[in-house]
């Protein structure tokens, strides 16, 4: 019973560090990377439509992004979604390509990142804090109904610990990176 409960739990702090890694690809660091313009959609034939699937994206230099429309058409759609989104990026339109330069980042904007990384961070020890509450809470529940043994909830609840203390490390060791990474000049 505790080793069920120690996989699902498992298995659910996997999806939450998954989750905060393709997060944290999403965050600007100074560098030209696909991964800012991932998550971004675009209002097409009345459909909200994720831009990857409307465009090829590449990044030839450290500081633009080229944008590769499939259908002509919907470049003034990209480019609205673009300058609408928080990115704080400005798409330049030549009628077959949308451009977009990469600006350095200035230390203000690098301390801001940083809050979101953090916040992000925040938001992933929370969701690592509930399934823990929620492994302990079943434990619990298999004690009171006599599935396990007193000595089984100690050691689940040990082992539960445990386990959220290593994924609690790891989202610590993936924003300090993030950090150090936004931070680099």
């Amino acid at each position: 019973m505790t080793a069920d409960v120690l996989d699902g739990l498992k298995a659910d702090l996997d999806k939450t560090h998954a989750a905060l890694k393709r997060e944290l690809s999403h965050v600007r660091t100074g560098r030209a990377s696909t991964a800012l313009l991932e998550g971004l959609h675009v209002e097409y034939y009345g459909a909200k439509t994720p831009l990857n699937q409307l465009a090829s994206l590449s990044a030839p230099e450290p500081s633009l992004l080229v944008i590769q429309p499939y259908d002509k058409s919907v470049i003034g759609a990209i480019e609205k979604a673009i300058q609408t989104s928080d990115l704080g990026l400005n798409p330049q339109n030549d009628g077959k390509l949308i451009r977009i330069p990469i600006p350095p980042l200035t230390e203000e904007r690098r301390r801001d990142i940083v809050k979101l990384v953090h916040k992000r961070l925040e938001e992933a020890k929370t969701s690592i804090r509930n399934h823990r509450r929620e492994g302990m809470e079943m434990l619990k529940a298999f004690e009171e109904e006599k599935l396990i043994t007193e000595d089984d909830h100690k050691r689940g609840k040990q082992e539960l610990e445990n386990l959220t203390h290593r994924f609690t490390a790891r989202a610590d060791e993936l924003g300090i990176r993030k950090e150090r990474e936004i931070m680099e000049m």
